[in-house]
């Protein structure tokens, strides 16, 4: 095991490149997140309505549609054929998806993934077992359960419980039943299932996961030679399994991490300090050496920090 492995998580990157580059695409994706709140929030709180609507639906300075091609799919099956505006806004939010990276929606967009980022961060602070971790596949039974839900009620069925917009919901009315879902969240992933909503449960993600199956955005460990075994990387993934094929590949495998899971939210990036990772696209053929043709002595890990 790499005597590395002891540290703080980032820690070493902290000291190699400061607080700021160490944290540069977490505080991006706040930063983004809490821009596409404010401005459904603008209208609501302030009168400034530029943007009327939800992350379901909504328009842009009276011009622009968007629409969540999820709701879409969900109106469909319940045999509800939607309005000309809401394909046109279904099509541009899912061509941007499938070419950016659908998960890009769940770290960069959705108003949920600092409530779940929190619960991880006190869930590690507390240091409490990962406990309950449901199957990989559980995620498309529950999204197929939500179409086929929607398709005998003939209803939007996620929209009854979907916690993103029970977020909007209470940001505009206040304290109600709607932070009940919130915070069912937040205390499921801190007691329940480390991770377990966003990574396991939820339909949304899942959708947006298969949407950029072959999405044109990646991260790549392309420096992977470099590697010191300090897992770092391995601790802060919100879906550590898509990592491995990359950083551990043999000569002439692809350093791109190319799973669909992989949510590009660069905190592996971030916190690695032998600038192993970087953002590139699919087509990066650059040849890089696997861990075979490392030269430096570090063993390969044998634990993990996010174990």
């Amino acid at each position: 095991m790499s005597a590395k492995t002891k540290l703080p998580v980032g820690q070493e990157a902290i000291e190699e490149f400061g607080w700021l580059r160490a944290h540069r695409f977490l505080l991006l994706r706040r930063a983004t997140q809490i821009f596409f709140l404010s401005l459904f929030l603008l209208g609501p709180w302030f009168g400034i309505w530029w943007v009327k609507g939800n992350l379901s639906g909504s328009l842009t300075f009276n011009i622009l549609p968007l629409t969540d091609p999820f709701i879409l799919l969900q109106s469909i099956v319940g045999q509800h054929w939607p309005e000309t505006t809401a394909l046109i806004g279904a099509i541009i939010v899912g061509v941007a998806y499938a070419l950016i990276g659908g998960r890009v929606y769940c770290s960069w967009v959705c108003p949920i993934n600092p409530v779940t980022d929190g619960a991880h961060w006190l869930h590690e602070k507390l240091g409490m077992q990962k406990g309950w971790q449901p199957k990989h596949n559980t995620r498309y039974w529950i999204l197929g359960m939500v179409l086929a839900v929607s398709a005998i009620t003939g209803s939007v069925a996620w929209e009854f419980v979907n916690p993103i917009s029970m977020l909007h919901r209470g940001l505009i009315f206040g304290m109600g039943f709607a932070w009940a879902f919130v915070v069912a969240v937040f205390i499921f992933d801190l007691f329940v299932s480390r991770r377990g909503w966003c990574g396991h449960l939820c339909p949304v993600g899942t959708f947006y996961g298969l949407l950029g199956t072959k999405s044109v955005v990646r991260i790549s460990a392309v420096e992977r030679s470099a590697c010191d075994d300090c897992m770092d990387c391995f601790a802060v993934c919100p879906e550590m399994h898509v990592i491995t094929p990359a950083l551990r590949g043999k000569d002439g495998d692809t350093p791109l991490i190319l799973s669909p899971d992989c949510t590009n939210c660069g905190r592996c990036i971030d916190v690695c300090a032998m600038d192993v990772f970087k953002f590139t696209h699919r087509f990066d053929d650059t040849p890089v050496p696997g861990r075979e043709g490392r030269t430096r002595t570090q063993p390969a890990s044998g634990a993990s920090k996010a174990a």
